[in-house]
Protein backbone atom coordinates (compact mmCIF):
# COMPACT_ATOMS: atom_id res chain seq x y z
CA UNK A 1 0.00 0.00 0.00
CA UNK A 2 1.34 3.46 -0.90
CA UNK A 3 1.76 6.28 1.61
CA UNK A 4 -1.12 8.12 -0.08
CA UNK A 5 -3.38 5.08 0.22
CA UNK A 6 -2.44 4.64 3.87
CA UNK A 7 -3.24 8.29 4.54
CA UNK A 8 -6.60 8.04 2.77
CA UNK A 9 -7.47 4.81 4.56
CA UNK A 10 -6.59 6.33 7.93
CA UNK A 11 -8.78 9.40 7.29
CA UNK A 12 -11.71 7.21 6.23
CA UNK A 13 -11.44 5.15 9.45
CA UNK A 14 -11.92 8.31 11.49
CA UNK A 15 -14.87 9.49 9.44
CA UNK A 16 -18.50 8.76 10.07
CA UNK A 17 -19.21 8.50 6.34
CA UNK A 18 -17.22 7.19 3.39
CA UNK A 19 -16.07 9.74 0.80
CA UNK A 20 -13.76 8.42 -1.90
CA UNK A 21 -11.68 10.52 -4.28
CA UNK A 22 -14.25 9.64 -6.95
CA UNK A 23 -17.05 10.95 -4.73
CA UNK A 24 -15.18 14.20 -4.23
CA UNK A 25 -14.63 14.60 -7.98
CA UNK A 26 -18.36 14.08 -8.57
CA UNK A 27 -19.22 16.61 -5.86
CA UNK A 28 -16.74 19.10 -7.34
CA UNK A 29 -18.33 18.74 -10.78
CA UNK A 30 -21.80 19.30 -9.32
CA UNK A 31 -20.58 22.34 -7.37
CA UNK A 32 -19.17 23.86 -10.56
CA UNK A 33 -22.31 23.01 -12.54
CA UNK A 34 -24.75 24.58 -10.09
CA UNK A 35 -22.71 27.44 -8.61
CA UNK A 36 -19.55 27.99 -10.65
CA UNK A 37 -17.50 27.36 -7.51
CA UNK A 38 -14.21 25.55 -8.09
CA UNK A 39 -13.43 23.04 -5.31
CA UNK A 40 -9.74 22.11 -5.22
CA UNK A 41 -8.41 19.04 -3.43
CA UNK A 42 -7.55 21.19 -0.41
CA UNK A 43 -11.31 21.66 0.11
CA UNK A 44 -12.00 17.95 0.74
CA UNK A 45 -12.24 18.19 4.52
CA UNK A 46 -14.41 21.29 4.33
CA UNK A 47 -16.78 19.63 1.85
CA UNK A 48 -16.97 16.49 3.97
CA UNK A 49 -17.77 18.46 7.12
CA UNK A 50 -20.54 20.44 5.48
CA UNK A 51 -22.17 17.54 3.67
CA UNK A 52 -21.92 15.24 6.69
CA UNK A 53 -24.70 17.23 8.37
CA UNK A 54 -26.90 16.68 5.35
CA UNK A 55 -26.01 12.98 5.28
CA UNK A 56 -27.17 12.56 8.89
CA UNK A 57 -30.43 14.33 8.15
CA UNK A 58 -31.09 12.01 5.20
CA UNK A 59 -29.94 8.83 6.95
CA UNK A 60 -27.32 8.02 4.31
CA UNK A 61 -24.09 6.09 4.88
CA UNK A 62 -21.70 7.25 2.16
CA UNK A 63 -21.18 10.13 -0.24
CA UNK A 64 -21.81 8.03 -3.34
CA UNK A 65 -25.40 7.54 -2.15
CA UNK A 66 -25.74 11.29 -1.75
CA UNK A 67 -24.41 11.91 -5.27
CA UNK A 68 -26.96 9.44 -6.63
CA UNK A 69 -29.71 11.17 -4.67
CA UNK A 70 -28.94 14.49 -6.34
CA UNK A 71 -28.82 12.85 -9.77
CA UNK A 72 -32.19 11.15 -9.23
CA UNK A 73 -33.99 13.96 -7.36
CA UNK A 74 -32.25 17.07 -8.64
CA UNK A 75 -34.99 19.60 -8.02
CA UNK A 76 -35.57 18.54 -4.43
CA UNK A 77 -31.94 18.33 -3.28
CA UNK A 78 -29.86 20.81 -5.28
CA UNK A 79 -30.97 23.77 -3.16
CA UNK A 80 -29.91 21.91 0.01
CA UNK A 81 -26.59 20.98 -1.63
CA UNK A 82 -25.90 24.61 -2.55
CA UNK A 83 -26.79 25.77 0.95
CA UNK A 84 -24.34 23.26 2.39
CA UNK A 85 -21.26 24.03 0.31
CA UNK A 86 -21.46 27.83 0.10
CA UNK A 87 -19.51 29.97 2.55
CA UNK A 88 -21.34 32.64 4.55
CA UNK A 89 -18.82 34.72 6.47
CA UNK A 90 -19.87 38.34 6.97
CA UNK A 91 -20.30 41.14 9.48
CA UNK A 92 -21.64 44.67 9.70
CA UNK A 93 -19.36 47.17 7.93
CA UNK A 94 -16.84 44.49 7.04
CA UNK A 95 -13.93 46.04 5.08
CA UNK A 96 -14.86 49.44 6.44
CA UNK A 97 -12.93 51.40 3.80
CA UNK A 98 -15.62 50.49 1.27
CA UNK A 99 -18.29 52.12 3.39
CA UNK A 100 -16.07 55.15 4.02
CA UNK A 101 -15.82 55.56 0.23
CA UNK A 102 -19.56 55.02 -0.14
CA UNK A 103 -20.48 57.56 2.53
CA UNK A 104 -17.95 60.13 1.37
CA UNK A 105 -17.15 60.17 -2.34
CA UNK A 106 -20.20 58.33 -3.67
CA UNK A 107 -22.74 60.27 -1.63
CA UNK A 108 -21.05 63.59 -2.50
CA UNK A 109 -21.45 62.66 -6.16
CA UNK A 110 -25.12 61.87 -5.57
CA UNK A 111 -25.71 65.20 -3.81
CA UNK A 112 -24.27 66.97 -6.84
CA UNK A 113 -27.00 65.51 -9.05
CA UNK A 114 -29.88 67.69 -10.25
CA UNK A 115 -32.78 68.05 -7.83
CA UNK A 116 -35.04 65.92 -10.02
CA UNK A 117 -32.57 62.99 -9.94
CA UNK A 118 -32.78 61.66 -6.37
CA UNK A 119 -32.76 57.92 -6.98
CA UNK A 120 -30.09 55.40 -5.87
CA UNK A 121 -30.10 51.70 -6.74
CA UNK A 122 -27.55 49.31 -5.24
CA UNK A 123 -26.95 45.58 -5.45
CA UNK A 124 -25.41 43.44 -2.71
CA UNK A 125 -24.52 40.28 -4.66
CA UNK A 126 -23.78 37.25 -2.45
CA UNK A 127 -25.29 39.10 0.51
CA UNK A 128 -25.19 36.12 2.91
CA UNK A 129 -27.19 36.86 6.10
CA UNK A 130 -27.74 40.50 5.20
CA UNK A 131 -25.18 42.44 7.24
CA UNK A 132 -23.59 43.87 4.10
CA UNK A 133 -26.90 44.97 2.60
CA UNK A 134 -28.02 46.63 5.82
CA UNK A 135 -24.62 48.33 6.18
CA UNK A 136 -25.13 49.79 2.71
CA UNK A 137 -28.66 50.91 3.60
CA UNK A 138 -27.48 52.53 6.85
CA UNK A 139 -24.74 54.43 5.00
CA UNK A 140 -27.19 55.75 2.41
CA UNK A 141 -29.81 56.62 5.01
CA UNK A 142 -27.32 58.54 7.15
CA UNK A 143 -25.89 60.51 4.23
CA UNK A 144 -28.95 60.98 2.02
CA UNK A 145 -32.22 62.25 3.49
CA UNK A 146 -35.00 59.67 3.44
CA UNK A 147 -37.47 62.49 2.73
CA UNK A 148 -35.90 63.50 -0.57
CA UNK A 149 -33.97 60.42 -1.75
CA UNK A 150 -35.36 57.14 -3.08
CA UNK A 151 -32.76 54.52 -2.06
CA UNK A 152 -33.17 50.79 -2.61
CA UNK A 153 -30.76 47.89 -2.08
CA UNK A 154 -31.22 44.55 -3.83
CA UNK A 155 -29.68 41.74 -1.74
CA UNK A 156 -29.19 38.37 -3.45
CA UNK A 157 -27.58 35.05 -2.58
CA UNK A 158 -27.60 31.40 -3.61
CA UNK A 159 -28.39 30.17 -0.12
CA UNK A 160 -32.08 30.32 0.76
CA UNK A 161 -31.42 29.87 4.49
CA UNK A 162 -29.18 32.90 4.88
CA UNK A 163 -31.61 34.98 2.81
CA UNK A 164 -34.38 34.10 5.26
CA UNK A 165 -32.25 35.34 8.15
CA UNK A 166 -31.45 38.56 6.33
CA UNK A 167 -35.10 39.10 5.50
CA UNK A 168 -36.05 38.61 9.16
CA UNK A 169 -33.38 41.10 10.20
CA UNK A 170 -32.68 39.48 13.58
CA UNK A 171 -29.06 39.40 14.81
CA UNK A 172 -27.06 38.73 17.93
CA UNK A 173 -26.66 41.99 19.81
CA UNK A 174 -22.90 41.50 20.02
CA UNK A 175 -22.63 41.48 16.21
CA UNK A 176 -24.17 44.95 16.12
CA UNK A 177 -22.15 46.30 19.04
CA UNK A 178 -19.00 44.87 17.44
CA UNK A 179 -19.37 47.10 14.37
CA UNK A 180 -16.80 49.86 13.85
CA UNK A 181 -19.74 52.30 13.86
CA UNK A 182 -22.41 52.95 16.46
CA UNK A 183 -25.47 51.68 14.60
CA UNK A 184 -27.71 50.80 17.55
CA UNK A 185 -30.28 53.41 16.57
CA UNK A 186 -31.19 51.29 13.53
CA UNK A 187 -32.23 48.30 15.65
CA UNK A 188 -35.04 47.41 18.02
CA UNK A 189 -34.42 45.64 21.33
CA UNK A 190 -36.65 43.28 23.27
CA UNK A 191 -36.38 43.17 27.08
CA UNK A 192 -37.52 39.54 26.98
CA UNK A 193 -34.66 38.65 24.61
CA UNK A 194 -31.82 41.04 25.46
CA UNK A 195 -29.28 38.99 23.51
CA UNK A 196 -30.81 39.83 20.10
CA UNK A 197 -31.81 42.92 18.12
CA UNK A 198 -34.07 43.43 15.09
CA UNK A 199 -33.60 45.80 12.18
CA UNK A 200 -36.10 48.66 12.30
CA UNK A 201 -38.86 48.55 9.66
CA UNK A 202 -37.73 51.91 8.26
CA UNK A 203 -34.40 50.29 7.33
CA UNK A 204 -35.83 46.94 6.27
CA UNK A 205 -38.00 48.65 3.67
CA UNK A 206 -34.84 49.84 1.90
CA UNK A 207 -33.54 46.28 1.33
CA UNK A 208 -35.18 43.60 -0.83
CA UNK A 209 -33.89 40.01 -0.50
CA UNK A 210 -34.08 37.64 -3.47
CA UNK A 211 -32.51 34.27 -4.29
CA UNK A 212 -30.24 34.48 -7.32
CA UNK A 213 -27.57 32.31 -8.92
CA UNK A 214 -24.98 34.56 -10.56
CA UNK A 215 -24.49 31.94 -13.28
CA UNK A 216 -28.12 32.07 -14.39
CA UNK A 217 -29.98 34.79 -16.28
CA UNK A 218 -30.48 37.88 -14.15
CA UNK A 219 -34.11 39.04 -14.05
CA UNK A 220 -33.32 42.64 -13.06
CA UNK A 221 -32.47 45.25 -15.69
CA UNK A 222 -30.76 47.96 -13.68
CA UNK A 223 -29.04 50.25 -14.01
CA UNK A 224 -27.36 50.10 -10.62
CA UNK A 225 -25.30 52.94 -9.18
CA UNK A 226 -22.99 50.47 -7.45
CA UNK A 227 -22.55 46.76 -6.81
CA UNK A 228 -20.93 44.96 -3.89
CA UNK A 229 -19.66 41.51 -4.88
CA UNK A 230 -17.02 40.75 -2.29
CA UNK A 231 -15.10 37.55 -1.66
CA UNK A 232 -16.94 35.78 -4.47
CA UNK A 233 -14.56 35.89 -7.43
CA UNK A 234 -11.99 33.82 -5.49
CA UNK A 235 -14.27 30.78 -5.86
CA UNK A 236 -14.57 31.00 -9.66
CA UNK A 237 -12.29 30.13 -12.55
CA UNK A 238 -11.25 32.88 -14.99
CA UNK A 239 -13.98 32.14 -17.53
CA UNK A 240 -16.71 32.40 -14.89
CA UNK A 241 -15.15 35.55 -13.44
CA UNK A 242 -15.22 37.15 -16.88
CA UNK A 243 -18.83 36.11 -17.47
CA UNK A 244 -19.97 37.71 -14.21
CA UNK A 245 -17.79 40.78 -14.71
CA UNK A 246 -19.33 41.38 -18.14
CA UNK A 247 -22.76 41.11 -16.57
CA UNK A 248 -21.84 43.68 -13.93
CA UNK A 249 -20.52 46.01 -16.59
CA UNK A 250 -23.78 45.82 -18.53
CA UNK A 251 -26.02 46.41 -15.53
CA UNK A 252 -23.99 49.24 -13.94
CA UNK A 253 -24.62 52.80 -15.05
CA UNK A 254 -21.63 54.53 -16.68
CA UNK A 255 -19.48 55.77 -13.80
CA UNK A 256 -21.03 53.26 -11.41
CA UNK A 257 -18.87 51.47 -8.86
CA UNK A 258 -17.97 47.83 -8.24
CA UNK A 259 -16.66 46.76 -4.82
CA UNK A 260 -14.81 43.42 -4.51
CA UNK A 261 -13.07 41.61 -1.64
CA UNK A 262 -9.70 42.67 -0.24
CA UNK A 263 -8.00 39.43 -1.41
CA UNK A 264 -9.39 39.59 -4.96
CA UNK A 265 -8.34 41.16 -8.22
CA UNK A 266 -10.12 41.49 -11.54
CA UNK A 267 -8.29 39.88 -14.44
CA UNK A 268 -8.67 41.68 -17.75
CA UNK A 269 -10.98 44.27 -16.20
CA UNK A 270 -9.21 47.32 -17.60
CA UNK A 271 -11.30 47.33 -20.79
CA UNK A 272 -14.44 48.31 -18.90
CA UNK A 273 -13.39 49.27 -15.37
CA UNK A 274 -11.05 51.87 -13.92
CA UNK A 275 -9.35 50.91 -10.63
CA UNK A 276 -9.97 53.41 -7.84
CA UNK A 277 -7.78 51.70 -5.26
CA UNK A 278 -8.68 49.55 -2.25
CA UNK A 279 -10.52 46.99 -4.43
CA UNK A 280 -12.95 49.58 -5.79
CA UNK A 281 -13.55 49.87 -9.54
CA UNK A 282 -15.52 52.35 -11.63
CA UNK A 283 -17.25 51.51 -14.90
CA UNK A 284 -15.75 53.50 -17.73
Amino acid sequence: MSVAEEKQGSSQINREFTMTDGDFRTISKMAYKYTGIVLGDHKKDMVYGRLARRMRALGLQNMSDYCELIAEHEQEEVSQFINAITTNLTSFFRESHHFDFLGDRFCREMLARPAHDRRVRAWSAACSTGEEAYSIAITLREKLSSNTWDCKVLATDLDSKVLAQGRNGIYDKERVLGSHQDIRKWFLTDRNHPEIVKVKPSLQEVVRFKRLNLLEKWPMKGPFDFIFCRNVFIYFDLATQQQILNGFRNILRPGGYLFIGHSENLHDASRHFEPMGKTIYRRK
